[in-house]
């Protein structure tokens, strides 16, 4: 061994025992400054954010004695967590089983499989309307004995407003699923996915896309490359803002194996139109005419399409923080009869709601969209914590605590290394905020309210401590008499 060696190796762990020694000493005092558990006070320091920047509530469910709070009164941009306040509402003014109905007509005399006039489509907001939804509707259609439409298809959108804003306005990124706007006749989330398939055989991949749009013209397959995946998406090469034509300049690897990418539509404005006419045509109907935007006749339809009920719906927001059914969702809130639903009218309707259920005070509370995908948006942690006292003894606490993500299980907390099925919590995440909100099942068998936002440029490094957190509140019942 050479010399000197021992001495420095024996240096070196006095001198990093000293650093976990100053560090725990840190974390100590900082527990004690906030209150704050000190695992969790540890994590907040190596995640480099200050404990001003959190905003912590614990309280047993049905009590209104906090076990733990920080910064309650705050007022901190919830992210996706504004989506508690949109789905609860919907159940509270709606009901569970509530469903929307869009309604069709056959708008002509039907003979020999003809339809001598218009179908026509009166949209309700229904934010359920995949392909597979959209097919079953024309397939109703078709079991009315029509084959053949010589008038157009008439799309009556007028429950909602006309958005005024573009996909791009939130975050630049136009292409992004997330970012697709609402619209009353919500058809595939406006959304196409192209799927990757390896073909080592002939050394490319096969491409697909899905739906396969009347009029957009995919490139069938892609060179195969060696190598590890990667970022496959940027390897692809990928103009996808020309609604004729997908292409793909690049190659894809084969250790990706069969991969799906799901894209906003360059042309939101002509989706409908694309799908209609792509599906009716695939179910071999024959139609004379166009796809085009008018109103419904004033009789009642020839039948109505209904959703799934409201429960399974706000299951899939909440579960998967899914965006663009939130939105949709919020402006139903909104929706008169001969009225669009706006915007700015769904947020009287939220804000109207919030100040009468559980007392949210003016100022404090801002409200951009039903999402949360916004930088304006505004509410306290104390009033997140009374939403979810005040939704645990209504009659809709199973429903609005079964849609929220079960830790280790499903939706946004399935990779949660936390005690699996244990907490129920809905996530938010933007560039500057991470946060959860929800119901936490302590080792004794209480129940507890915990809510906890961190806003702060290195909030996204905050994750193990509000993890910590979570964690403490599931053996903290077991500490407490």
């Amino acid at each position: 061994m050479p010399l000197g060696r021992a001495p420095v190796h024996a240096l070196s762990r006095r001198l990093g025992g000293l650093a976990l020694a100053a560090a725990a000493a840190a974390g100590a005092a900082a527990s004690a400054a906030t209150g704050l558990p000190p695992e969790v006070a540890h994590a907040l320091q190596r995640a480099r954010v200050p404990a001003d920047a959190v905003s912590v509530v614990v309280q047993e469910a049905g009590s209104g004695a906090p076990v733990l709070q920080l910064n309650a009164r705050e007022a901190v941009n919830p992210a996706s967590l504004t989506k508690l306040l949109t789905t609860f509402a919907a159940f509270d003014l709606l009901g569970p089983a509530w469903t929307w109905r869009t309604g069709v007509w056959l708008d002509g005399s039907v003979r020999d499989g003809v339809l001598d006039g218009a179908l026509v489509i009166r949209a309700s907001g229904d934010p359920t309307l995949t392909i597979e939804r959209v097919w079953l509707l024309l397939e109703r259609v078709r079991q009315l004995g029509v084959r053949e439409i010589r008038g157009d298809i008439v799309t009556d959108r007028s429950a909602f407003a006309e958005p005024q804003g573009t996909p791009a306005d939130f975050d630049g990124e136009w292409l992004r699923p997330y970012n697709v706007q609402p619209d009353a006749l919500l058809l595939n989330y406006k959304a196409v996915t192209y799927r990757f398939v390896p073909d080592a055989a002939r050394g490319v991949a096969r491409v697909a896309a899905e739906p396969a749009l009347d009029g957009l013209a995919v490139d069938p397959e892609v060179p195969l490359a060696d190598g590890p995946c990667g970022d496959w998406r940027a390897a692809l090469k990928a103009s996808l803002d020309d609604p004729q034509r997908a292409r793909f300049a690049g190659s894809f690897a084969a250790g990706c194996g069969e991969r799906a990418w799901p894209v906003a539509y360059a042309d939101p404005a002509s989706y409908n139109a694309r799908l209609l006419r792509a599906l009716w045509r695939a179910g071999g109907g024959r139609l004379g005419g166009g796809v085009r935007d008018g109103a419904a006749p004033a009789r009642a339809p020839t039948f109505e399409f209904e959703s799934p009920p409201l429960a399974a719906v706000v299951r899939e927001i909440n579960k998967h923080s899914n965006n663009v059914m939130a939105q949709q969702l919020f402006l139903t809130l909104a929706v008169q009869p001969g009225q669009p639903a706006t915007p700015a009218a769904a947020r009287d309707v939220l804000m109207r709601w919030a100040a009468d259920r559980f007392g949210e005070p003016e100022g404090v509370f801002r409200l951009d969209n039903g999402s949360g995908l916004s930088r304006e948006t505004r509410l306290t942690a104390q009033s997140l914590a009374r939403l979810l006292q005040i939704a645990w003894s209504s009659a809709v606490m199973s429903e609005l605590m079964s849609s929220l993500p079960a830790s280790g299980l499903d939706g946004t907390l399935k990779r949660s290394r936390t005690a699996p099925g244990r907490a129920h919590l809905k996530t938010g995440s933007l560039r500057d905020v991470a946060a959860v909100a929800g119901y936490v099942l302590g080792a004794s068998g209480r129940r507890y309210v915990l809510v906890c936002v961190v806003q702060h440029p290195n909030a996204g490094a905050a994750r193990p401590a509000i993890d910590a957190l979570v964690d403490w509140v599931l053996g903290d019942a077991a500490r407490r008499d």
